[in-house]
């Protein structure tokens, strides 16, 4: 059972994508799964977001998988054939998630998660709060 998430159109392709057949509230039946597929492709906006709870026989198909999507074998191709042998289903992932596969949610996570930190938070929001004072003369050198 994957958790999954909606995400905008035009970020499909960067995400495994549930072709979804409602069930219930936040439940969904998988009726298919599409690795990263082009905008105009993708048949939702579901996203699959790395939270799973996995039968053991996935790990048959990963054995059979060919390559997918970027040359790699994907999880989601080998869910994608346990989901024609047998009923899988989707639920809705409620809360904050970060996608630590882009650079930017791999940065926001990575503060978050130190801010929240008793032994971490105070010397490290002084750290930013010198960063933002000296931003200017930071982005200056950049440039």
């Amino acid at each position: 059972m994957p958790g999954v998430q909606e995400v905008k159109v035009e970020d499909t392709g960067k995400y495994g994508i549930v072709r979804p057949e409602h069930v219930a509230p936040g439940l969904y039946r998988v009726q298919d799964l599409v690795e990263k597929p082009r905008p105009e492709e993708a048949p939702s906006t579901l996203a699959v977001l790395g939270r799973y709870i996995i039968e053991p026989e996935v790990f048959e198909f990963l054995e059979r998988q060919e390559p997918g999507a970027g040359g790699e074998i994907q999880l989601t191709d080998a869910l994608r054939s346990l989901a024609k042998e047998r009923p899988m289903y989707a639920y809705v992932f409620e809360g904050r998630r970060y996608d630590v596969g882009d650079r930017l949610g791999f940065l926001q996570a990575t503060v978050e998660f130190a801010l929240k930190r008793e032994d971490l938070r105070e010397p490290f929001r002084e750290y930013l709060e010198g960063l933002v004072r000296r931003l200017p003369a930071i982005m200056e050198e950049g440039a």
